[in-house]
C-alpha cells in the first residue's frame, strides 16, 4: 500500500531552490528538519503555497508561495538585491519519516516577488509559461546577438577582466586599473565576485579610464572586487570596426523602417 493510502499519512511540502549563482536551499513545511540527497530541507511551517492545478492542456502553470522571512537563508535585503530573481525552484510532498519516497508537485522559476511586514509572496512560473513568448525575431536596425553568444561568435575569453572597486559614488565606480580602449566596458556587464554585492551583475553604461558608470547604483554600497566584461552597442559600425565581425551581425541596418510610411513627396 502506499503511504499516500494509509489511514494516517505522514506527509510534508518541500522546497528546494537554486538560485543563479548555484547557491542552494531546502525548506519545508514540516516542523522539523528533514534531509534528503545530500541537502538539508529548512523547517519553515509559515511557508504555504496557493493551489497547485496540474493539467494535460498547453495552460502555463504557476502557483505562489507566501510565508514568513523566519529563514537567515532568506533575507529581505538580498530579496530586494535580486539574487533570487529566476531561481529554480521544485515542489515536493513526501513522507516525513521516508523522505525518499515522494510526489512531484511542480516546478518552475521565481518571477515576481512582493515582501509587506515581513512576510514574503513569490510567483512561482511553471515551465509552460515560456510559450508566451515571441517564437519569431523582429526585424531592428541594431544587432540582436548577445556579444560572445553562439550567434555573435566573438571570442570574449580576453575581454574579460578582473578589477578592485576602490570607491563608489552614486552609479560611478573607481577602480584600480585602467580601461584597455576608450569605453571599452560601455554596454557591458559587470559581476560582483566580492563584498556585500558578490554574486551580483550589474549593466555598465560607460566607461572612461580608470571609472565606470552603471545604468543604476550598486545594490549596496561596499567596494570589492568585480569581473569587467567588454560591452558592445549593437551597431553594425562597432561590430566591423572594434570586433571585425560584421558577418555574424544580426541586424538589419538598411532596411526601410516605419519612417517610411510618413514620407511625402517634397518632405
Amino acid at each position: 500500500m502506499s503511504w499516500l493510502e494509509g489511514a494516517l499519512t505522514t506527509l510534508a511540502l518541500c522546497w528546494r531552490i537554486e538560485r543563479c549563482d548555484g547557491v542552494t536551499i531546502g525548506l519545508t513545511a514540516h516542523d522539523r528538519d528533514l534531509e534528503w540527497n545530500g541537502l538539508v530541507h529548512r523547517a519553515a511551517p509559515g511557508m504555504v503555497p496557493s493551489a497547485i492545478t496540474r493539467g494535460a492542456g498547453l495552460d502555463p502553470g504557476g502557483m505562489d508561495v507566501t510565508g514568513a522571512l523566519t529563514s537567515a537563508a532568506i533575507s529581505e535585503a538580498d530579496l530586494l538585491a535580486g539574487r533570487w530573481d529566476g531561481a529554480r525552484v521544485t515542489i515536493f510532498a513526501c513522507d516525513w519519516t521516508d523522505p525518499a519516497s515522494q510526489v512531484a508537485l511542480g516546478e518552475g522559476t521565481i518571477g515576481a516577488i512582493e515582501t509587506r511586514d515581513g512576510v514574503l509572496t513569490a510567483e512561482l512560473r511553471g515551465a509552460m509559461a515560456a510559450i508566451e513568448r515571441p517564437v519569431a525575431e523582429e526585424t531592428s536596425p541594431k544587432c540582436r546577438a548577445a556579444l560572445g553568444d553562439r550567434r555573435c561568435r566573438v571570442a570574449m575569453a580576453g575581454r574579460k577582466r578582473f578589477a578592485l572597486v576602490t570607491a563608489i559614488e552614486d552609479a560611478v565606480l573607481m577602480l584600480d586599473a585602467m580601461e584597455p580602449l576608450p569605453n571599452a566596458y560601455g554596454q557591458g556587464r559587470l559581476r560582483w565576485i566580492g563584498g556585500a554585492n558578490s554574486g551580483l551583475d550589474d549593466a555598465i553604461l560607460r566607461s572612461d579610464g580608470a571609472t565606470v558608470t552603471l545604468r543604476r547604483p550598486p545594490r549596496f554600497d561596499a567596494p570589492g572586487r568585480v569581473l569587467l566584461i567588454e560591452g558592445c552597442d549593437k551597431t553594425l559600425a562597432m561590430c566591423a570596426a572594434r570586433f571585425g565581425n560584421a558577418l555574424n551581425f544580426r541586424g538589419e541596418p538598411y532596411l526601410p523602417g516605419i519612417d517610411l510610411l510618413t514620407r511625402y513627396p517634397g518632405g
